[in-house]
């Protein structure tokens, strides 16, 4: 049985004009316009466009809203106040991943806090269910935002004179994950910079019907600066140099916060949350295997799935690998042994029968410079 795709706003734009789109997670999306390494590069010397309206957006607002979402993600949210963003993780009773979030804190109508989350395409109807599970009495309201809207985000070194273009308030007083709102020729339109490249980055959040409007102002905008689309295969480059985890990789539910590197996203103190206790056990025990960074010397391509060995033995699984157009060389990302995480270890990986020689080396391979 054939199963009709989702699509985003910006659809036949990316139709009409060379992108060669894909089934990602149902929605029908571009993974490149031209060549990966083209896209990757223009994201590290100029500035690219992305559309990422696959995103699930979730509006959780009510009298009730902050003290919900404190006992139900691992970052503290009762004192966020608007416009601040947190990284966040969605985690089910064992401690295991169910996403890896942002949480928008924004002005309700009330004195009410309220919060947008944005969640992974493919985990948008997961959260929302784990959501409206856990609600119970609360005055609570979770509302999929996902199709009224779309999302672009603007990614590299000329990101912030790029969207600067179209957007009245001064950008570079926006700090880190801060988000503010502002209106777009009469609509409104929410404004963050976060990133998921490893460069500095400007997301926006528009209505549906704005969005082809939205992408036009914003390439138009760009010229100068030498702007392209760019798809989802450049994005995982991307975010892969940038150590970056990425949820059915680096996250699932067999994978927890502390062994996956991110234990500055739970905090465990004088809270409560799915998973918490678990957390706490193992927060203070130690993870028996660690996420790291792996570099290869030949030029065949580590590939999900693939064994790590220490000499003979396999010790591992490589999560996420690609060929660097940075680095020009091989890398990867996996799970090994806490005593094998050492930068500088000497590991082998199994590429389909050969074994090739890696290196374990500090995550994020590639990091942005802020001059």
């Amino acid at each position: 049985m054939t199963t009709t795709l989702l699509q985003t706003p910006l659809f036949s734009w990316h139709d009409a004009h060379g992108g060669s789109l894909v089934d990602f997670a149902g929605w029908s999306m571009p993974v490149k316009y031209t060549s990966i390494v083209d896209e990757h590069q223009a994201t590290r010397e100029r500035v690219t466009l992305f559309d990422v309206s696959h995103m699930g957006r979730l509006l959780v607002d009510g009298r009730d809203a902050a003290l919900f979402l404190e006992r139900m993600v691992t970052r503290r949210v009762k004192d966020m106040q608007p416009g601040r963003i947190r990284y966040s993780l969605v985690t089910d009773q064992s401690g295991g991943v169910l996403d890896d979030i942002l949480v928008y804190c924004i002005d309700s109508e009330g004195s009410d806090l309220a919060f947008q989350l944005v969640v992974n395409a493919s985990n948008r109807e997961k959260i929302k269910s784990w959501l409206d599970l856990h609600v119970e009495k609360q005055q609570v309201s979770i509302v999929d935002l996902t199709f009224e809207t779309s999302m672009i985000a603007v990614q590299g070194p000329r990101a912030l004179l790029t969207a600067q273009a179209i957007i009245s308030e001064p950008l570079e007083s926006l700090g880190y994950y801060r988000s503010l709102v502002t209106n777009l020729d009469g609509t409104e339109a929410t404004v963050s910079r976060t990133g998921y490249t490893g460069e500095d980055g400007i997301e926006l959040i528009v209505a549906a019907d704005k969005a082809l409007e939205t992408w036009d102002r914003l390439l138009k905008a760009g010229q100068s600066y030498e702007v392209i689309p760019a798809g989802l295969a450049a994005r995982d480059t991307l975010r892969l140099e940038a150590g970056m985890p990425l949820y059915g990789h680096e996250l699932d539910e067999q994978i927890d916060p502390i062994e996956a590197g991110l234990k500055f996203a739970v905090d465990l103190e004088e809270r409560e949350f799915p998973g918490s206790q678990v957390l706490v056990a193992r927060s203070a025990g130690g993870a028996s295997r660690k996420r790291v960074g792996l570099r290869l010397f030949g030029r065949r391509i580590p590939r999900e799935g693939y064994p790590i060995l220490d000499t003979s033995e396999i010790v591992g699984i490589v999560t996420s690998g690609t060929f660097s157009p940075t680095f020009e060389c091989p890398i990867a990302m996996g799970f090994v042994p806490h005593e094998l995480a050492e930068p500088g270890t000497a590991l082998s990986i199994d590429i389909r029968g050969k074994l090739e020689n890696a290196e374990v080396t500090a995550l994020p391979f590639y990091k942005r410079s802020k001059t």
